[in-house]
């Protein structure tokens, strides 16, 4: 049976990684309300829906994609429940080809293993590396659920907050596609 623990508004009393501990130190700076669970290390999306039940929203799914030279580098942010095809996204950034960049890249630019990503990578992307991607469908959820830079808490946070005050305050201007 997956785990996912009862609703919090704290922090976590130990933090796992450099990037968690930059996320609630922010929250908290900033003021901001939110909600967590800690849970199973989360990797399936069918993991994602035990957390989404029990904090009543719909995770995000979060990719970190690249081109074939692993120049250009790309945080793409879409709905959980959507299929998502390399081809699509590459069609709507008139890219001719994208892959999952390599593991070692999303640890050193954006701090977080595979199955972790989070737009709160960003914070760590001081050489604006990442050009983040959003799914014009996640513009229309109330709340934005995410992992906090690993795969063992995830935060309910409003989508506005996310949108017209986190990410402005990154330095990055998302682009808007249609998945």
């Amino acid at each position: 049976m997956f785990f996912v623990s009862e609703i919090k508004q704290t922090r976590p009393p130990v933090f796992k990684t450099p990037l968690q501990q930059l996320v609630y130190e922010m929250l908290e700076e900033r003021g901001v309300k939110y909600e967590r669970v800690d849970n199973d290390p989360a990797i399936t999306m069918e993991d994602c829906i035990r957390i989404d039940e029990r904090l009543n929203m719909k995770t995000v799914k979060t990719l970190f994609l690249c081109n074939r030279q692993q120049t250009n580098f790309y945080l793409v942010v879409t709905t959980a429940g959507k299929p998502f095809k390399t081809k699509d996204l590459s069609a709507a950034l008139a890219i001719s080809r994208l892959s999952f960049a390599p593991v070692e890249l999303l640890r050193s630019m954006l701090g977080t293993d595979i199955g972790a990503t989070t737009i709160f990578g960003l914070m760590l992307d001081e050489k604006m590396e990442v050009q983040l991607v959003i799914d014009n469908d996640i513009l229309a959820e109330e709340w934005y659920g995410c992992s906090d830079g690993t795969t063992t808490s995830y935060l309910k946070l409003g989508t506005a907050w996310v949108i017209n005050e986190f990410i402005p305050s990154t330095g990055h201007t998302p682009k808007l596609v249609q998945l």
